[in-house]
C-alpha cells in the first residue's frame, strides 16, 4: 500500500469535540478521529494522518500473500 502523498482534511465541530477526517487522495481510505476542539490544529491533523498511515499499513499486511513462495 502507497504512502499518502496528498490527504484532504476535514474538520467538523461536533458538540464539545471536533471530529478531523482525513482521505487519502490516491486510494480514498479514509479515517476520521475525535477531538478537543481547543487543542492546535496541527495537532489533530497530525494524529489524523498518523492514524491514516496506520490504517493503510495493517491493509496492506491483510493482503499481502502469505506461506511459501512467491506469487507470478
Amino acid at each position: 500500500m502507497p504512502v499518502p502523498r496528498r490527504v484532504l482534511i476535514e474538520f467538523i465541530p461536533i458538540g464539545n469535540s471536533v471530529k478531523v477526517c482525513a482521505v487519502c487522495e490516491d486510494t480514498g481510505f479514509e479515517v476520521s478521529i475525535v477531538g478537543d476542539p481547543r487543542a492546535p490544529q496541527k495537532e489533530l491533523e497530525a494524529i489524523a494522518v498518523r492514524k491514516l498511515k496506520y490504517v493503510m499499513a495493517k491493509q496492506d499486511e491483510k493482503t499481502a500473500p502469505k506461506g511459501r513462495g512467491f506469487t507470478v
